[in-house]
């Protein structure tokens, strides 16, 4: 699926470079297909759940971006650690900021890697 061709809105700008990168290597992807639910209350409501970023069906992998603070980190990383209890046939993984940045530098995209990195990018991202 191209990112061009399709009618995409991305929470957030990294989501957007990561599909381009994606597209330029011709993986197939999906953008939050799935909605996983973690938690429930007594009446078996969901009251917590994950949708990760992106599927790669390929690879049969789901990849959940992060350019947050490291504090915030650790609820993704909680909410992975609880999707891999309850669905441990799924696969997920968190890049997070350094990741992003190697993978950006690696195919080019240097100045987009810059836009990610630091304090500034990340008080952007918060705003």
């Amino acid at each position: 699926m191209a990112a061009e061709s399709s009618p995409h809105t991305f929470v957030n700008p990294i989501e957007k470079e990561f599909a381009r990168v994606l597209d330029y290597y011709g993986i197939r992807w999906e953008y939050e297909p799935r909605t996983f639910a973690l938690e429930w209350d007594e009446e078996n409501n969901v009251t917590q759940a994950f949708s990760p970023d992106f599927y790669l069906p390929d690879q049969d992998l789901y990849v959940e971006l992060t350019t947050a603070r490291p504090k915030l980190v650790t609820i993704k990383n909680r909410k992975i650690r609880r999707m891999s209890e309850l669905y441990p046939d799924v696969s997920v993984q968190l890049w997070k900021r350094a990741d992003l940045r190697n993978m950006m530098i690696r195919f080019g995209m240097d100045e987009q890697a810059a836009n990610i990195m630091g304090t500034d990018a990340q008080k952007r991202q918060h705003e």
